[in-house]
């Protein structure tokens, strides 16, 4: 358990140091996209469905290790039930 915890608070420092530069560039991006627009240019559209796409990668996966979860832990009490529906009869 303590190397769990170890793991998730390392990879939590790497992401805060990281993410200093990840700031740096959502200006840059916003006013390129901004210019692209006023333009006429279809950049932006493109990029808000490219955006919309990332976003639901992550609950799509997570929907999916749930659905399997739960399917599992269903399974596994079925099981236990039906052993110990067994293990009643013979301890009679």
């Amino acid at each position: 358990m303590k190397k769990v915890i170890f793991v998730l608070m390392l990879v939590f420092v790497v992401m805060v140091v990281g993410s200093s530069d990840l700031l740096a560039q959502c200006a840059m991006c916003k006013a390129t996209i901004k210019d692209n627009v006023e333009s006429g240019q279809g950049i932006g559209q493109g990029l808000n469905k490219g955006i919309l796409y990332l976003m639901s990668v992550p609950y799509i996966i997570g929907s999916f290790i749930a659905f399997f979860w739960y399917k599992s832990s269903k399974k596994n009490n079925e099981k236990q039930q039906f052993l110990d529906k067994i293990k009643s009869k013979f301890a009679k």
